[in-house]
């Protein structure tokens, strides 16, 4: 176990009893605190008061869609989101995907694989705490703050990313100009070169930065060799981090 899972707070969302408490079991045993919460509107409820590193919704919620739960969750805090689901038609996964999801796993479940990609999704967002003092990245007429994955648009209106997202974006402004290969935006996630996860990313977060999601001005498609982000990158003390210099 790893001594930084001890004491975590994992919110699960499930009306099914059991289920809930194999997750809890689970969990338990690998030094994660959990919080059940039965339905979308006791969750949203109880993220008053609870600070939850992670929330695990399924789809099949009793009094919403578990779409619409993650959705209203992601508009409230900035915690990962992993959809666990008996849906395993592709558009459910694409959608939630899409929609701000940091992975999205089918029941049954095996319980390592649970655990794994729970450690992923924070592994992940605990990166942003490494990040040096170069947090806030202007490109365009955008801002992307690295030390809360928040991204202002021209008209100054502000949106919380995923951490999948976020991971996307860091990755493009820390390497503009540069041709990268799917391999390399897929960061410290585990999966196979075949996995079309990174391109739903790609196409999610080209429809926050791009005015025309079809034709975009930002993020470049290098057919064959992987994507280019299209931009002149400043930061916020008016100089390149590090990574881009020694690269």
């Amino acid at each position: 176990m790893k001594d930084s899972d001890s004491g975590k707070l994992i919110a699960i969302v499930e009306d099914d009893p059991d289920v809930a408490r194999i997750i809890e079991q689970v969990l338990a045993d690998f030094g994660f605190r959990t919080a059940w919460c039965r339905s979308g509107g006791d969750l949203l409820r109880r993220l008053r008061n609870l600070s939850p590193v992670l929330c695990i919704i399924d789809l099949g919620l009793p009094d919403m869609d578990g779409i619409e739960a993650m959705q209203r969750v992601r508009a409230q805090t900035n915690c990962g989101i992993m959809i666990l689901t008996g849906r395993a038609h592709v558009s459910d996964r694409v959608m939630g995907l899409e929609l701000g999801a940091d992975d999205y796993m089918l029941k049954p479940f095996e319980p390592r694989e649970l655990v794994a990609r729970v450690r992923s999704i924070l592994r992940r967002r605990e990166s942003v705490t490494d990040e040096p003092p170069y947090q806030l990245a202007c490109f365009g007429n955008w801002r992307f703050n690295l030390a809360n994955n928040t991204l202002s648009g021209p008209d100054g209106d502000e949106q919380v990313l995923s951490t999948a997202e976020a991971d996307l974006l860091r990755i493009f402004v820390n390497h503009p100009n540069r041709i990268l290969q799917r391999e390399k935006l897929m960061g410290s996630r585990d999966v196979s070169p075949s996995d079309r996860a990174i391109d739903v990313r790609i196409s999610r977060l080209r429809r926050k930065l791009e005015p025309q999601a079809d034709s975009p001005s930002f993020i470049k498609t290098v057919y064959g060799a992987g994507y280019l982000f299209l931009a002149a990158v400043t930061w916020a003390d008016g100089v390149s981090p590090p990574s881009q210099a020694n690269d």
